[in-house]
């Protein structure tokens, strides 16, 4: 008989996946718990709204250009050894922002390190992560497999949300300052850096592409459909970025005044409908196919967002984005499946960058005027724009895609 763990994961899975769903859960325990922390922290020592916007515009910047800076080149550097050194930058940016506590030099940090004010994942390590899990698994179980990743990254992530108001809460019992309190949330980032270091260590030698003698160019098949697909993921990305968490929490703090443990508490119930939602990922996608499946999961989400940012009452507003939550992640899986399912296994990582790297990109300039708007008003602007933005890439998305299918799917 299978264990419950057995159960769970596709037949094709290797132990390689494993390992590759825990280091992505001890990285979304780190990155639940930062973005929360990350508009507290930084509004706890004076910076106003657009400074924090600056912040996680810096973040997500920098992680774009490493990110394409590295990502073509993976398979000659070795997924493996990037993935340990994306580590070691993740354990010098949590001590960066422990030890600084001026805007330049946090930016600077936010700009060269690894720190992500997501629920998703916008890293580094992402791209990487998806060519070897595309490796760890035959073709047919990819959905499966990609919604196992993301629900690992996305239930860790709502504990880590959960997590964050832990040092508020013993800075208000104790009388400690809560600056220096929410300052200890980026030493467990860097300890939680370590832990999955000596997981990626365990990797085996089968992540790794085979080499070919010829150069080729990394995306010599597969060019058209790529760039096709990264200028739309581009719109979505966007959106996206208008209510990335970091400023989602900062929108409740000035418009609800909600405190760091409330708002963590919010997005540890998000979190948890976000990762079980993607279970369903794959049978939708199995059923209906996965454009289909990103597309009509989306759209529903996009109008519990604008609606959210019209109420007038911090629980009105949290149930719509609660509601929202429910299907706003089901395209995910499906998605980072498309996209290794339709390009060939030598160009994955390639692909994975390509896609990811112009989201990074585009997701990154949304912070700075969502942070003017939040700068002026309190009024959930930057959420309908979000919506408004994402229905615009959904709609264009089932036009240009329904009807170009991966092989599984015929």
């Amino acid at each position: 008989m299978l264990s419950p763990v057995n159960r769970w994961f596709p037949q094709s899975a290797t132990s390689d996946a494993r390992i590759l769903l825990t280091t992505r859960a001890l990285r979304g325990l780190a990155d639940g718990a930062v973005s929360v922390l990350l508009p507290g922290y930084l509004t706890a020592i004076g910076f106003s709204p657009l400074r924090v916007g600056a912040i996680v515009f810096g973040t997500l910047l920098g992680s774009a250009a490493l990110t394409l800076w590295v990502g073509l080149a993976t398979d000659r550097l070795g997924r493996r050894r990037v993935l340990l050194a994306a580590c070691a930058l993740m354990l010098l940016t949590g001590i960066g922002f422990v030890t600084a506590t001026s805007f330049w030099p946090l930016f600077i940090v936010a700009v060269v390190g690894t720190l992500n004010p997501s629920a998703g994942d916008v890293s580094l390590f992402l791209p990487v992560e998806q060519a070897a899990l595309a490796e760890a698994a035959e073709p047919r179980d990819l959905t499966a497999m990609f919604a196992l990743y993301n629900v690992a990254g996305a239930f860790a992530g709502a504990f880590g949300a959960l997590a964050s108001g832990v040092p508020a809460i013993l800075a208000a019992r104790h009388g400690w300052a809560l600056a220096p309190a929410l300052r200890s949330g980026f030493v467990a980032y860097s300890i939680l850096a370590v832990i999955a270091f000596t997981f990626y260590r365990r990797l085996s030698p089968d992540v790794e592409v085979e080499r070919h003698p010829v150069k080729r160019a990394p995306l010599e098949k597969s060019r058209s459909i790529v760039y096709r697909l990264s200028a739309l993921f581009s719109i979505d990305a966007f959106g996206g970025g208008f209510v990335i968490q970091s400023l989602l929490a900062l929108w409740l703090f000035r418009r609800f005044n909600l405190s760091v443990q409330t708002a963590g508490a919010f997005f540890f119930a998000a979190g948890l409908l976000g990762s079980f939602s993607q279970f369903v990922s794959a049978a939708l996608a199995a059923r209906f196919g996965r454009i289909n499946t990103m597309v009509f999961s989306h759209l529903p989400s996009n109008a519990m967002l604008i609606l959210a940012a019209l109420m007038p009452t911090p629980a009105l507003a949290m149930g719509f984005l609660l509601l929202r939550s429910s299907t706003s992640q089901m395209d995910v899986p499906a998605r980072q499946s498309y996209v290794m399912a339709v390009v060939p296994p030598e160009e994955r990582a390639a692909a994975a960058t390509v896609t990811n790297v112009p989201r990074s990109l585009a997701s990154a300039f949304a912070p700075l005027p969502a942070g003017a708007m939040l700068n002026h008003s309190s009024f959930g602007w930057p959420l309908i724009c979000a919506g408004t933005l994402k229905t615009i890439y959904d709609i264009l998305l089932l036009i240009q895609f329904r009807a170009v299918k991966p092989i599984d799917e015929f």
